[in-house]
């Protein structure tokens, strides 16, 4: 026989078997889809107490695509612009909600049955995973869950679907623009009265003493009150449940409703693909109050380690695990408290940078020459100017942010100020600082200048450790996916958070409805995506 019939001969095995996996069909598409965001989930508690995690975030680092090198690729790393990215693939400058205090407040979608401002995603532009999955089987559903009005509404963007928040008065409610009444099963589950049931409590270590090596008395935490364990929550039931969301049982509260929903709209069980969107906040809230480097946040990582073990667990019993995809990530970082890491108290007086009396300054000047209030507003280094209202009242604005711009790069602690004119210049695959500015901007908003400070450093004088900054410290996040369709391994990769709904939305076999931002992380993948993205 000649050498190129034993070589075809050799082949034909292998031929066979590459034709038998062509035709193999696909896999089927999961069933559910469960997203997990961590408010204030900083990138590094993923590996920190590692050797003491025994549940989710062990069965997720162990057995899930871990991208660790992933960031939240925008300047104003807060809550609502964070949870505005994770399921619609674009950064702010595309889904229009740039900072907390334009997030999700709407006085027109009053809240169903307690008392406070209301809530809707109006100011959300474009489209989520949710809207994609629906284009193509109407079917979908989606159920999202969070102590936070915006963590609950910004994952599933403007689709009206069910979103649920926590209420100071220890009940779960929605607005106006969901729909007119709770439905029973919410109804329900606040009938059990279940963070009243807290009353009384007292949050104690999960793990002896020993096993903590932060210190548990550090005077600035806390304001300087209640700083030691144990933390123990109001003996009345209305007290404890207005206060529960500094407590880790508030992320307990939150996964049962979640479980709860799950069940009662059998998402995943009808033969379509749902949703499952749940925002655990307790983090943030113990990272404000004592610090992304205490004892507190030690113990909460532990103790949601073990929550999110027990919730993919009952996930697992309720529904087949070859069906369910698991994601998670953060909306944003933390910056450590300066009078932790700083040298010594001159030096994190020092890093606490405050242009109140230059802003009240400018402001008092333009107001002398007729500019309304609000017309030239600075917020955490953003300048916003009406210029409208300036040509009004005869003056050029361009001059007042130059002199403006000019007084803040003389202030101590400020790192870079930049004409939003001028980042489209910058190197932005060299310069994330420039990058992140530019994703954070929609360019119909009227923001001429945004000011940076070094890393670090916060902005004001309060003791309330802070976040909101494009440092590394606020933008790096934890990216991972789990389930059947991801290859397990820890990427070092760069990463985004906005790549995360085209990567599962590549699994599931939908595409993205409009341009997008975030592109599929295909090395997370089993299979080659055969859904691409547009852009």
């Amino acid at each position: 026989m000649r050498p190129v019939t034993l070589a075809l001969t050799a082949l034909l095995p292998v031929l066979a078997a590459t034709t038998a996996l062509a035709q193999r069909p696909a896999p089927a598409p999961p069933r559910l889809v469960v997203f997990i965001t961590v408010d204030q989930m900083r990138a590094d508690y993923m590996d920190r107490w590692a050797p003491q995690y025994t549940g989710g975030l062990a069965r997720l680092r162990r057995g899930g695509a871990d991208f660790t090198n992933a960031f939240q690729d925008h300047a104003a790393t807060e809550t609502a612009p964070g949870h505005a990215t994770v399921l619609s693939g674009r950064e702010p400058w595309k889904t229009g909600i740039v900072r907390n205090s334009a997030g999700v407040n709407d006085p027109q979608a009053a809240l169903i049955g307690v008392s406070g401002g209301g809530a809707s995603p109006f100011r959300f532009r474009g489209t989520t995973l949710i809207d994609w999955m629906r284009t193509a089987d109407p079917a979908s559903r989606a159920l999202s869950v969070s102590r936070k009005d915006r963590g609950a509404i910004l994952p599933v963007g403007r689709a009206k679907q069910q979103a649920y928040w926590y209420a100071p008065n220890g009940t779960f409610t929605t607005s106006t623009y969901y729909a007119d009444t709770l439905p029973a099963w919410v109804h329900d589950f606040n009938a059990r009265r279940e963070p009243q049931g807290y009353a009384g409590r007292s949050w104690t270590l999960l793990l002896p003493e020993s096993a903590y090596a932060e210190k548990d008395s550090v005077p600035v935490e806390s304001g300087g009150a209640g700083v030691t364990f144990p933390h123990a929550l109001p003996a009345d039931p209305a007290g404890a449940a207005a206060q529960l969301a500094e407590y880790p049982f508030m992320d307990d509260v939150t996964v049962h409703l979640a479980l709860q929903g799950l069940q009662t709209l059998r998402l995943g069980a009808t033969g379509h693909t749902d949703l499952l969107a749940v925002s655990l906040s307790t983090t943030d809230a113990i990272g404000h109050r004592y610090g992304p480097d205490s004892r507190e946040m030690h113990d909460q990582i532990l103790r949601l380690d073990r929550l999110l073990g027990t919730f993919i667990d009952s996930i697992y019993r309720l529904r087949d695990s070859a069906t369910v995809v698991i994601a998670l990530t953060g909306d944003h970082g933390m910056t450590s408290y300066p009078e932790v890491v700083a040298a010594t108290p001159a030096a994190a007086a020092a890093m606490h940078v405050d242009l109140t009396p230059l802003v009240r300054t400018t402001t008092g000047a333009l107001a002398a020459h007729g500019l309304p209030a609000g017309a030239f507003d600075f917020e955490d280094g953003v300048l916003s100017v009406d210029r409208r209202a300036f040509v009004q009242a005869g003056l050029d604005a361009d001059s007042v942010v130059r002199a403006f711009a000019a007084a803040v790069r003389t202030h101590p602690g400020v790192a870079r100020v930049d004409r939003v004119a001028d980042l489209s210049r910058a190197d932005t695959s060299r310069d994330p600082i420039a990058r992140r500015w530019l994703h954070q901007i929609p360019p119909d908003v009227p923001i001429p200048l945004v000011v940076t400070l070094r890393r670090g450093y916060v902005w004001g004088t309060r003791t309330y450790a802070e976040h909101g900054s494009p440092s590394d410290d606020d933008a790096h996040v934890p990216v991972v996916f789990y389930g059947p369709g991801f290859a397990p391994g820890r990427y070092t990769a760069f990463a985004r958070v906005v790549d995360m709904a085209p990567t599962l939305a590549a699994v599931i076999g939908v595409r993205p409805t409009e341009p997008i931002d975030g592109r599929v992380l295909t090395r997370a993948l089993r299979r080659p995506a055969t859904v691409t993205t547009p852009r």
